[in-house]
Formats: C-alpha cells, structure tokens, sequence
C-alpha cells in the first residue's frame, strides 16, 4: 500500500504541482500548459520521465478530456448534454468508480478488486487529495484519472464563472 498527497499550488500561472509521498518526498510532477492548444498537463515520474498525459479536446461541442498513460490512451471524460445540472461519464479500461467522483471521495476497482482510495483533504490551502493505492501496479492510471477529474473540475468551474 502507498499513499500519495496531490497538492496543488494555489497561484501557480502555469498550473504546475507536486505528487508527494507519505514522508513528503516528491514522486510526479505535474506540468500544465500555458496559453498553448489544445490545453495538456503532463505527468513526470521522480526521473523526469513522461508517464502520462491528460489532453483537453479542442473545438468540440462539448468539452472532452482524454488520458494516456505510458503512451496508451486509458480514460475518456466528456461532458454529457443535460439541462439543469454538468455531468460527466468516465470511461476507462478495466475500472470501475464508485463513489462520490465530483467531491474527490472515491473508489477504483479493476476487475472487482479494489486498487485505490481517494479523498480530499478540507482543511488545507489549495486542493489537496490523499490517494491510497493498493494495487501498485495500478499506481500511475490511477494517479492520471485523478489529475484528469480534477482538472475537469477546474475547467468546469472556469466556464461556469466566465458566464459560459
């Protein structure tokens, strides 16, 4: 079992945040594109190497974000037409959500096991998100579908604010 703590910076112009471990110790690096499209965040590894990728689909009726992990496009989440209130589906190889996704309080099966535990974390400057992963091999598609809800979120409460 590992736990990771996603913080992310709150005036930080490039999105860019730390993945730590329990003792505090970086693990991935997560940096956002700038005024670049279509809009991206990438996910480096301890050694700076690039093990995921989360991509904002440009000129779509409605917004659409893919995921790819170690090169291979693992998670889609798109915005569903609806009238009263934002909803989004997750579709992803090989998992399962349960649990309150839009709050950050969840659970990820793979093939009925349970591999991972997520949480936000309220009481602290920015967002900050405890991921306890059970299935290390499952370690960076479940870091990457974290990064990719909660930069879905963002999007979502930047549109709403801007009046779109």
């Amino acid at each position: 079992m590992k736990k990771l703590y996603i913080k992310q910076k709150v005036f930080s112009l490039g999105e860019n945040f730390t993945v730590t471990d329990e003792y505090e110790q970086p693990r991935y690096f997560v940096e956002g594109s700038f005024l670049k499209l279509p809009k991206h965040f990438l996910i480096y590894d301890e050694n700076h190497q690039e093990i995921g990728k989360i991509t904002k689909k440009t000129l779509a009726l409605l917004p659409k974000f893919f995921v790819e992990v170690d090169g291979n496009e693992m998670i889609t989440l798109k915005k569903e037409l609806t009238f009263l209130k934002s909803r989004y589906t997750i579709s992803a190889q090989q998992i399962e959500i349960e649990g309150n996704w839009w709050d950050m309080n969840f659970v990820v099966y793979a093939r009925g096991k349970t591999v991972a535990e997520i949480a936000k974390k309220w009481l602290s400057w920015g967002d900050t998100y405890e991921v306890t992963v059970l299935d290390e091999t499952m370690e960076r598609l479940v870091l990457s579908l974290v990064i990719a809800i909660d930069r879905v979120k963002a999007d979502e409460a930047a549109s709403s604010s801007s009046g779109t």
